[in-house]
């Protein structure tokens, strides 16, 4: 089991390491750097292991004590030079290596099917993105270029010290399997407690966005006491992931020290007790002493490197989880639909959502070019479904949807959706300007153009009433404006892209009578020369229709015009009936 999670900590370091391909200099660069540094650590201490034998006390020499003391500072001023290249070429490697990947994930989850997001919290997503990517910087800025750099610094210290004298060497070595044992209960112990931090850092943000969105639903049902009381639980498993954390690093840094001291201890100890025999100066004690410091600090680091290598090995393996996920839209098609004129044609349509449940059942329907269909139901009865796949949004699972007679799997996902507008019941606004919740930045749709078809939708003087008139932003989700408001703002959005195919689905269900009347006339301009679908619980929008097809639990009941339906007793008549006798 260990030896598959080790190769599966290599194949994902190796994976990871890929990503500095297009910064090979600066990786070059950082290596360098850090193999030189480690390598001239103990230069110092051989310049005052000299200076103190040879040119202290008895033996005196000014001139070659300053000179010593020059060659000091200045490997001082050449180490503090490297370090700050070091510092600065890693951290731009990892900041460069995080950007590329970010950029990578968010365009991979561009391209993910709805039903991946059906079934994942958008909280998790944002810390795969932001928190785990973010984490993996430190692979490179403390990882192992610096691991590296610190074994090699381990290895020159050791080489150094047992040819200056193995005895001592031998002695200061002898706590090193005590602080081995150590650092391997403090590297696995941490890794843990990371693994937890990182699932409760993802509860956290899945619960908090969850809620925020959904606030007037927690206030208006009276539950902030609950909500806090499950928040106040999360947040505390993430407080005693990090404690736990934080005692790991609490008792291994002190143990550190203790076994340093005793190192030192025992290297004095014997000096003095052997001091006769072996001829030690001022300098080789004082050379030992420092060495002894300068060997355990790198072994101390090195435990806190493994584990920020490992803690970016865990983020990676999340990362590379959602790039991995090949839940994508096939966009293979390359048909023009420069010249498309509407014809859609569903041939025995099945879909399920969970591959269990079929939503629609054996389905088969088709709309001319021109034509206003409408889609009319129960709730669940498969309306919107219809739309969700004729847009591709997710896949059926049996049977062809045509446009023009082609299968639309044959056009690209760009053409496809270009010619389909649709207005949704639950309009998502952006915190940004009208005019650009419109055109979506699109530079092609000129400001003119927005004004213009917000005045044939009747919604202009009422956007020149608002604070900035079409530069005014509407805040997150369009929180600022009414949800009548919000459907024709999404109404002229569909419209200035001059789709070839309009869809409204349940567009008219949240807007009052004045606008329902504005969108009517809006929709008749339209809908001429366009195939249009309308999805709709109010019966009453839709008498104008070239043909109503009745779903009913995934299937067509009944289809032809309103006169016709309503001259059968069937379910149509039926869901009229219902409405006129409410509306009386």
């Amino acid at each position: 089991m260990s030896e598959q999670k080790n190769k599966l900590n290599l194949g994902l370091l190796k994976r990871l390491l890929s990503y500095t391909n297009p910064y090979k200099k600066h990786f070059i660069a950082a290596l360098v750097i850090t193999l030189v540094l480690s390598g001239f650590a103990v230069v110092r201490p051989l310049l005052i292991n000299k200076a103190l034998n040879q040119f202290v006390g008895d033996t005196q020499n000014l001139s070659a004590l300053n000179t010593i003391g020059f060659l000091i500072f200045g490997a001082l001023v050449f180490e503090a030079v490297m370090q700050f290249a070091n510092i600065y070429v890693t951290n731009y490697l990892g900041q460069n290596i995080v950007k590329d990947l970010r950029n990578q994930v968010y365009n991979h989850i561009l391209k993910l099917k709805n039903s991946y997001f059906d079934n994942t919290p958008v909280g998790t997503l944002v810390t795969r993105a932001i928190s785990d990517i973010e984490s993996l910087s430190e692979v490179f800025s403390s990882g192992f270029i610096v691991i590296s750099g610190d074994i090699l610094m381990l290895i020159t210290f050791v080489s150094v010290m047992l040819y200056k004298n193995w005895v001592l060497t031998l002695i200061v070595l002898s706590t090193i399997p005590l602080l081995m044992i150590a650092t391997n209960l403090f590297k696995n112990g941490v890794k843990k407690t990371f693994t937890e931090v990182r699932n409760a850092v993802a509860a956290l943000n899945t619960f908090t966005q969850e809620h925020i969105t959904g606030m007037r639903i927690v206030q208006l049902f009276n539950r902030e006491e609950q909500e806090y009381e499950k928040f106040i639980e999360i947040n505390d498993k993430h407080r005693k992931a990090n404690i736990r954390s934080i005692w790991y690093y609490s008792i291994f840094f002190p143990v550190v020290e203790i076994l340093s001291a005793i190192a030192i201890a025992l290297l004095l100890w014997y000096i003095g007790v052997k001091n006769n025999s072996m001829n030690l100066g001022l300098g080789d004690i004082t050379f030992f002493v420092m060495m002894v410091n300068m060997l355990f600090r790198p072994i101390r680091m090195l435990a806190d490197r493994l584990n920020t290598l490992q803690m970016g090995i865990v983020a990676a393996d999340r990362v590379f989880k959602v790039l991995d996920t090949n839940e994508i839209i096939e966009d293979k098609g390359s048909k023009d639909l420069a010249n498309v004129s509407g014809d859609i044609e569903f041939k025995n349509v099945w879909f399920a959502y969970n591959n269990e449940h079929f939503v629609l059942k054996n389905v088969s329907f088709s709309i001319k070019a021109g034509e206003t269909v409408a889609m009319v139901g129960a709730t669940g009865a498969g309306k919107s479904t219809v739309i969700n796949l004729l847009s591709r949004f997710y896949e059926i699972n049996k049977g062809e949807i045509c446009l023009d007679g082609t299968n639309i799997k044959d056009y690209s996902l760009e053409e496809l959706r270009k010619n389909t507008g649709v207005v949704l019941q639950d309009v998502h606004l952006f915190n940004d300007s009208i005019v650009n919740n419109i055109t979506l930045h699109n530079d092609s749709i000129t400001r003119k153009e927005v004004i213009e078809a917000s005045k044939k939708i009747g919604l202009h003087d009422f956007i020149l009433t608002l604070p900035g008139g079409y530069d005014y932003v509407v805040k997150e989700r369009g929180i600022t404006l009414s949800a009548g408001q919000r459907q024709l703002i999404a109404f002229i959005r569909a419209y200035v892209y001059n789709p070839k195919i309009f869809i409204l689905d349940e567009a008219t269900s949240t807007i009052d009578t004045h606008t329902e009347q504005l969108l009517q006339l809006a929709l008749d301009k339209i809908s001429k020369g366009r195939t249009s679908i309308i999805i709709a619980h109010r019966l009453a929008t839709i008498k104008n229709a070239n043909k109503i097809m009745v779903f009913e639990k995934g299937e067509i009941a009944e289809q032809g015009t309103q006169q016709e339906l309503l001259s059968k007793d069937g379910l149509f008549k039926k869901l009229y009936e219902m409405q006129f006798e409410e509306i009386v």
